[in-house]
């Protein structure tokens, strides 16, 4: 694992979210998706990262969730918070690759990926996520989305090179379609989810990270890079967010 990559992860671990999202948006994916409270169902949280949705889910289905990430320190965090929360009995972690799921072919009631999916592509991630769930299982991501047709320059500039998937909601959900799925609903979410549950958290713990590391040059990068991201979101948030995607997996 690279010094980058090992400096991320103690970046964004103490965090509660590792990306933009909020348990009210967990809940209205839920309500959109139709799925009741069931403790038999099969749900699987795919980069699940220290759990935020993982423990929503859980509690709003109560049903046991799979929480799957290749972090080691972000599923042990995970483990502490479900004990914390009275959760463990419902909660598995899965140190698995997003691209190398264990799970037998249409084993799954739910699979649920926030923020997450953008790591083996959209496209890639809808086809190859798609025979784990039983026909008619439920299928809800968050993904990177442009909010209107034409943007300012710079932020196509940035997204479009660190992501080169993203697209509006329309181009999405025939993505969506066209990979064996009923669209269900799709909403993008709101600031709150961008700024005060992740980017403001983030910026609180600069110091902090930046004392552990002696305030490196590696280090000092990775929060620049981060503070640049933050203030693009700020200046142009009205072109941009995560939208969440519901989908029902159609018979073959």
């Amino acid at each position: 694992m690279t010094d980058d990559m090992q400096l991320l992860i103690d970046l964004h671990q103490p965090n509660d979210r590792q990306g933009p999202g909020s348990d009210a948006a967990t809940e209205m994916a839920v309500k959109l998706a139709g799925v009741q409270a069931d403790p038999g169902l099969k749900v699987a949280d795919i980069g699940c990262g220290t759990g935020a949705a993982t423990f929503c889910l859980a509690r709003h289905l109560g049903a046991s969730v799979t929480a799957v990430d290749f972090l080691p320190e972000f599923l042990a965090k995970l483990n502490r918070r479900a004990q914390d929360l009275g959760l463990a009995a419902q909660v598995q972690t899965l140190e698995a690759s997003m691209e190398e799921l264990p799970f037998d072919d249409a084993s799954l009631d739910v699979i649920w990926s926030e923020g997450a999916i953008y790591n083996i592509g959209f496209e890639n991630g809808l086809l190859a996520w798609r025979r784990f769930l039983k026909p008619g299982g439920v299928l809800a991501v968050s993904e990177l989305t442009w909010l209107t047709d034409q943007r300012p320059e710079p932020l196509t500039r940035h997204w479009d090179a660190a992501y080169p998937e993203v697209a509006t909601a329309g181009q999405k959900i025939r993505q969506i379609e066209t990979a064996g799925y009923e669209p269900v609903g799709y909403f993008p979410l709101g600031t709150d989810c961008w700024m005060e549950n992740y980017y403001l958290p983030l910026q609180r713990s600069f110091p902090a990270f930046l004392d552990r590391h002696g305030h490196s040059e590696q280090a000092k990068a990775i929060v620049d890079a981060e503070q640049a991201e933050i203030t693009l979101y700020e200046t142009y948030s009205d072109f941009v967010s995560y939208g969440f995607y519901v989908a029902r997996r159609l018979p073959d």
